[in-house]
């Protein structure tokens, strides 16, 4: 990809080495030479914590208000009224030890997995599929709940999990190149918001390292941190 004509005329569009405010560097990535489907505009923040701590491992959501802009299935671990209202809800996959079963046998078409408190016994099984995907429900990103309809809803209407990597890396799209740059500035903010909101007590010096935006196929450009929300 970096030898593409595509990417180097991306990379001609900016300085590779300097940093600019949040809006100015997704202005940049929206004036790259678009490609035949609608990009994923990403976002890469490197946090000063130590993930190996558990105190320092940040694991949450946050709902962007202008959404994604992409089609997010679900799969909830659920039974009886529950799995009702799942299926109400949207969920694309629901199921309890039907469903457990099918994913042990490889079915992993989809990108959140919900379940009720009353089925982590079995969906703890699925450990070894779920879990290096980075599928399995947890109470800290609100996919372990009572209220599997309103987790459905609010995942596919832009809810997004993140958390950090082992080098303490936070990496999630924040909508499409499609967007205006007024809704990608919004989705920005409102991720950076959030990150500062669950800043470690325990952590020292810089808390935001380094951050860039990025569209699927194009460079990355890097965002000032003093600047992120200008």
């Amino acid at each position: 990809m970096s030898n593409s004509k595509r990417y180097q005329n991306s990379l001609e569009k900016f300085d590779p080495d300097g940093f600019l405010s949040g809006r100015e560097a997704l202005e940049v990535v929206k004036s790259f030479e678009r490609t035949k489907f609608d990009e994923s505009i990403d976002l890469v923040v490197r946090l000063g914590v130590d993930p190996r701590k558990t105190e320092e491992m940040i694991r949450s959501t946050v709902a962007l208000p202008s959404g994604t802009g992409k089609a997010v299935r679900v799969a909830v671990f659920a039974q009886g009224e529950a799995a009702n209202a799942a299926r109400e809800a949207g969920a694309d996959h629901v199921g309890a030890d039907d469903l457990a079963s099918e994913v042990e046998g490889g079915m992993l078409d989809f990108e959140i997995a919900i379940s009720t408190p009353e089925m982590m016994a079995t969906v703890g099984k699925l450990g070894r599929m779920l879990g290096p995907r980075g599928l399995m429900p947890n109470p800290k990103s609100g996919t372990v709940t009572e209220e599997v309809a309103k987790a459905v809803e609010d995942f596919k209407g832009g809810k997004v999990e993140f958390r950090t990597d082992r080098h303490g890396n936070v990496h999630l799209p924040i909508g499409k190149a499609s967007f205006s740059l007024d809704d990608l500035v919004s989705n920005l903010n409102v991720v950076v918001d959030e990150l500062e909101r669950l800043k470690p007590a325990s952590t020292k010096g810089r808390y935001i390292k380094t951050i860039s935006v990025s569209s699927t196929m194009s460079p990355g450009v890097r965002i000032d941190p003093s600047r992120i929300t200008e």
